[in-house]
């Protein structure tokens, strides 16, 4: 009988995410496999849902649409945030991502879409949402 994924698997793979005009924006292929515990919140849980069912040297390549990978982009998470009111001790530059604390000790990130004198355009959705993306996987090993 063939071990498959199950949602609480640790799972030994390569895995490709890509643009859906086919542009890497990470791969462990010709590297070392991740090894990665479901239900943990390593990978998002659309992506484990991808894994589930697979079997040790499956390969597969999933096409997802936004909602089924990072969910839609909501124009209410892009905020002009003063200067004032960015976090202390960051590098502040176009495009790139700084942590904020909320109010219950929660930490969260945004990027950084444009920046003046006086405010900075932060934006809090997922790099990715709003974007379709090519998931590819080959499960090495599952403990």
């Amino acid at each position: 009988m063939t071990e498959c994924v199950k949602a609480d698997s640790l799972v030994t793979l390569y895995y490709r995410i890509a643009s859906s005009d086919d542009v890497e924006l990470i791969s462990t292929f010709g590297t070392t496999p991740a090894a990665l515990q479901l239900g943990n919140g390593e990978l998002a849980e659309t992506l484990e849902n991808c894994l589930t069912g697979l079997a040790v040297g499956e390969r597969h390549v999933f096409l997802l649409e936004p909602q089924q990978a990072f969910g839609a982009h909501h124009a209410q998470l892009v905020q002009r945030l003063p200067r004032a009111n960015l976090p202390e001790g960051q590098e502040i530059a176009m495009m790139t991502l700084l942590e904020f604390t909320a109010a219950n000790g929660g930490r969260y990130t945004g990027l950084v879409r444009e920046l003046d004198e006086e405010a900075a355009l932060i934006d809090f959705n997922h790099p990715l949402a709003g974007k379709s993306i090519r998931f590819e996987v080959e499960v090495v090993g599952i403990l």
